[in-house]
């Protein structure tokens, strides 16, 4: 449609301009019909010049030509020319747009040498080719411009898609990683009750039961949001909180592993992201105390201050480290305190224990 008016208009435009610059001229062709269904004809082959933009050019190479070899005066059918030139180079790869406008360019400087009003020799040619070369320069720049912007976007969409599998696979080594490390302690402790004492194992299948479905709500929550299409936004990431700590050391408590919390500071309402990020953190502290220290005692400190959450998760470490892990769990921690911003550090320390440090930027919030 925008191409259907772009045409119309240069038409009118073409044909008023021409009967004003023909008036009170002596030298060349006097204009005409003829000269009017050319400039006419020009204008409205621009109605499908994104359709088919090679043809388009040629066609115009030659009407305008035709116009200028039979002497009739410059005018404005210059102007749909300089569309038709520019057309191509925005629209078609330069492998065809090159050949056709070097052909347009040879089919134009045509009159050159039969209208008496045109620049002779060397001395035409110059101006001449300059109805080609500047709108074919500014065709290629917004081409290039267009297709980096296009290249960039298409960039800026991979580094979301891959943030978001990232985000997504912590998530999933969160959940399913505690929930399978709860798991295998309760199932332990009930395989060895289940013939002294079987019925002191039932609540070991109790709590089984218990922690394998807060595993699967989580992990649904989790994978509900990755259907969402184009829905990132942290504040609707679903997910626990730090308030919700004294479920999860129940459950640990229930695989085995004693945990004391103390709380320093004014607990207070965070950030969607950082809340579940601190959550994560102790959940991800507690589930490697469980699997590989050989410690059936672990510590949280958690600390608030104006600006920021501090966490701590501390244990002593019996015996040799365990290196049957998958490796994801500190990294993963790491990654997700310094995608906000945060500092951490994890390692032993001097009494013989591992700690784990988070501090949380919270952005001052009371």
């Amino acid at each position: 449609m925008a191409d259907a008016v772009l045409a119309v208009v240069l038409a009118a435009i073409g044909v008023v301009g021409t009967i004003f610059a023909d008036h009170g001229r002596t030298m060349g062709t006097a204009l005409d019909g003829t000269g009017l269904a050319l400039v006419v004809a020009a204008a409205l082959i621009l109605t499908v010049r994104r359709r088919w933009p090679a043809w388009v050019l040629v066609a115009s190479a030659v009407l305008t030509s035709s116009y200028l070899i039979i002497g009739y005066t410059y005018g404005p059918i210059m102007f749909s020319f300089l569309v038709a030139v520019y057309t191509a180079a925005r629209h078609l790869p330069l492998r065809r747009s090159v050949p056709f406008s070097l052909v347009a360019l040879a089919v134009l400087l045509a009159h050159i040498f039969t209208n008496e009003a045109a620049l002779p020799g060397v001395y035409g040619l110059i101006p001449g080719s300059a109805w080609v070369v500047v709108p074919y320069a500014a065709g290629l720049i917004v081409r290039v411009s267009k297709e980096s912007a296009a290249r960039a976007r298409a960039e800026t969409i991979r580094r979301h898609v891959d943030d978001e599998r990232l985000r997504v696979a912590q998530e999933v080594h969160d959940i399913v990683g505690h929930g399978l490390a709860a798991i295998k302690m309760q199932a332990d402790i009930a395989l060895h009750l289940l013939e002294r004492r079987p019925d002191q194992a039932r609540p070991a299948l109790d709590a089984i039961s218990r922690t394998s479905s807060s595993a699967l709500d989580e992990l649904r929550a989790t994978l509900a949001v990755v259907r969402r299409v184009g829905d990132r936004s942290d504040e609707r990431w679903p997910g626990p909180r730090l308030i919700g700590l004294e479920e999860l050391t129940e459950r640990m408590r229930e695989a085995g592993l004693e945990v004391d919390v103390s709380t320093a500071g004014q607990p207070r309402e965070l950030p969607t992201i950082v809340d579940l990020t601190g959550y994560r953190i102790v959940q991800e502290s507690l589930t490697n105390v469980l699997r590989h220290s050989g410690s059936r005692h672990a510590e949280v400190s958690l600390g608030y201050e104006p600006d920021a959450m501090h966490i701590k998760v501390s244990n002593r470490v019996l015996g040799p480290p365990c290196r049957g892990g998958s490796g994801l769990g500190i990294p993963g921690m790491r990654e997700r305190v310094h995608a906000l911003g945060g500092e951490f550090s994890a390692g032993p320390v001097p009494g013989g224990a591992f700690e784990v440090r988070a501090s949380l930027p919270t952005g001052g919030q009371q």
